[in-house]
């Protein structure tokens, strides 16, 4: 399908990097009024310790507050396996509207599966104010938005266009980062590339942000191309590689890699949209290990 988007509108973007996650959180102010929406935001975690934080969302806080902005919109752009979303947190300090792809509720009939979830974990996508379809738009003050269905890495994968900028989650990484893994549950090569062609559809000059960057061959930290850089230069699907040679190489990548250090806590608290498995009769909460089944 073809996408109406308004490239004339330029919104202004601060990242914000975790080094601890290589994550980049984002405020994006419309640029004829206070109204902002935050992208994917980070919760720290001590994983040995078992002790959370929030001093990267308390950034992200701190500075909407001293520039006057009101938040309208939390976008997760997926269920991230390597971080955990501080959405909620930061949702009962500033407000705001939570919202990811409406494929969540597949991510969370896998994973409730995975995890061993009691029947009270509800898998209905439930546990967000707005599950977005392909092709869906919402508004950030007056600026029109659009969310753009982009699986492949994640069934729930979304890329949300703001005006000239657009929000790619792990559909995407710099161009000498190429593009993020589809062996996750429910992911696949061929569908990443696709998605990525869709990105791709979108007018050259259009902003890409990204949701990671590991700094490729000791580069400092990196996280804003557009769409023409993508095309020209990325290693993985630029200079008209094919999908076949995608798959290729996605699936033989893929079968080196690691899991992330975080996709056992991760999983859990972001089919949650964020929270905490539920407290036991004393208060405490707990994540589970699954053995043998990652």
């Amino acid at each position: 399908m073809g996408y109406v988007t308004h490239p004339e509108v330029r919104p202004e973007v601060t990242g914000f990097f975790d080094p601890a996650t290589n994550t980049i959180s984002y405020v994006v102010r419309d640029p004829a009024s206070n109204a902002c929406a935050v992208v994917d935001s980070v919760m720290d975690i001590d994983y040995a310790a078992g002790r959370i934080s929030y001093g990267h969302a308390d950034g992200i806080i701190a500075f909407v507050r001293e520039h006057g902005l009101a938040v309208e919109w939390l976008i997760e752009t997926h269920v991230h396996a390597d971080h955990l979303s501080a959405a909620p947190y930061i949702q009962g300090r500033l407000g705001g509207k939570l919202g990811i792809g409406k494929n969540i509720v597949i991510v969370q009939d896998t994973f409730g599966k995975i995890f061993n979830e009691g029947t009270e974990f509800q898998r209905d996508g439930s546990q967000f104010d707005r599950l977005f379809d392909d092709g869906d738009t919402y508004t950030v003050g007056g600026m029109e938005c659009l969310a753009i269905h982009t699986p492949g890495h994640t069934p729930a994968c979304m890329t949300h266009v703001m005006g000239d900028a657009a929000f790619v989650g792990d559909t995407l990484f710099m161009p000498d980062g190429g593009s993020a893994r589809a062996d996750f549950p429910g992911g696949d090569a061929g569908t990443l590339y696709d998605s990525i062609q869709k990105v791709l559809s979108l007018p050259d000059a259009t902003r890409l942000f990204m949701c990671h960057d590991y700094g490729p061959n000791g580069r400092d930290i990196r996280w804003e191309t557009t769409v023409a850089d993508e095309k020209a230069h990325n290693i993985h699907v630029g200079c008209g590689r094919t999908r076949d040679e995608f798959i290729r190489m996605r699936n033989a990548r893929d079968a080196q890699l690691d899991m992330p250090r975080l996709i056992i806590p991760s999983l859990q608290v972001n089919m949650r949209a964020g929270e905490l498995p539920p407290a036991d009769e004393s208060g405490r909460h707990f994540l589970k290990v699954p053995v043998n089944t990652l």
